[in-house]
């Protein structure tokens, strides 16, 4: 195998040079840089990943961890395109990720382990609920950690969010602009911040619009709890003509339970959910729903950690939301279809 020497000497600079150039250092020229990589690339040079980590003081690689429980997780879309959004941005800096599922005590225990004995460079952690003890790990000195989505309690010196509040406001005066006057509304689980905030711009949209909201009932994020909380929901008010459920899980879930009630979508009730994700489109009838740009906020977090583990100390980042419309509540009026 090729050594560092040999790479140094081919493109012609110091062995300090080449090192810094192959473990991404900066203040190196352009010239020495495009030499050492051309180098690299001729001889076939892979570096030492010990000697590398001794040369950096760095692992290699960034952790990215979940405190669901939930079995599906990994099959869940939107935690599908957070991964992709994250390894499309780690690939530019050559760091491993780690995804490690941290829902026991155990798990909790061995991520916490991770940090303490640095066997990882950064942490990114999914949304949390509000009674996690991982919340506390970003207030730990060492190993930087990022937030996908802000915890309950505080505010994290790094995290990643989508403007939930402005969504959801979306979808109130969307309502109120197409006649809707008996909104409803799903929540998600009542201890996360996201659920509370999207249910704090859906009211704050409704009041602004002169529009009451009849109600709101819990889901938990799944298609299942989406249909539970609107049965509910029909059995309380059988006159609502508008649901907003914070997730398009949810949301489906919504759809499934008023086709089972003989409901009609959207001349009877109109349906909006949030994500838009790519079941949104084949849902029936596809869905309206909140974009939030899931694939991003995997990409800003990785570009966040990164930066901090260079030292830097970024600005937390909130993402913007917009409404995509299409049939479950589409943008006529409903008086210019004839309901009442």
């Amino acid at each position: 195998m090729p050594t560092l020497d040999e790479v140094a000497e081919r493109a012609g600079v110091s062995r300090t040079a080449a090192s810094r150039v192959i473990n991404n250092v900066p203040h190196v020229s352009r010239a020495k840089r495009e030499a050492v990589e051309r180098a690299v690339k001729e001889l076939g040079y892979v570096p030492n990943p010990t000697a590398r980590a001794l040369a950096t003081r760095r692992v290699g690689a960034v952790v990215l961890a979940a405190s669901s429980d939930e079995a599906g997780l990994f099959a869940d879309p939107f935690f599908a395109e957070v991964v992709v959004g994250v390894s499309a941005a780690l690939e530019q800096f050559d760091l491993e990720l780690i995804l490690l599922l941290a829902n026991t005590p155990r798990g909790r225990e061995r991520l916490r382990q991770m940090v303490r004995s640095r066997r990882a460079d950064g942490v990114m952690l999914m949304p949390l609920d509000g009674n996690d003890p991982l919340e506390g790990l970003g207030a730990q000195p060492g190993v930087p950690v990022v937030f996908g989505g802000l915890p309950l309690n505080g505010e994290p010196r790094w995290y990643v969010d989508a403007d939930n509040r402005g969504g959801a406001r979306l979808a109130a005066e969307h309502f109120a602009r197409t006649g809707r006057r008996r909104p409803v509304m799903i929540t998600g689980q009542v201890d996360q911040r996201v659920s509370a905030i999207r249910e704090q711009g859906f009211a704050e949209g409704l009041l602004l619009a002169g529009v009451p909201l009849l109600d709101t009932a819990s889901g938990d994020f799944q298609v299942d709890g989406g249909a539970e909380a609107m049965d509910r929901l029909l059995d309380a008010h059988p006159e609502l003509d508008a649901v907003f459920a914070a997730s398009d899980n949810m949301a489906v879930g919504a759809l499934h339970a008023l086709r089972r009630r003989g409901r009609r979508v959207p001349e009877d009730v109109a349906v909006i959910g949030f994500d838009d994700l790519a079941g949104a489109r084949v849902s029936s009838p596809p869905l309206t729903t909140v974009h939030q740009p899931v694939r991003a906020l995997g990409h800003e977090m990785a570009r966040m950690l990164v930066a901090a583990v260079e030292g830097q100390d970024p600005s937390p980042l909130i993402l913007p939301t917009r409404l995509t419309v299409r049939e479950s509540a589409p943008a006529a009026p409903a008086d210019a279809r004839g309901i009442r």
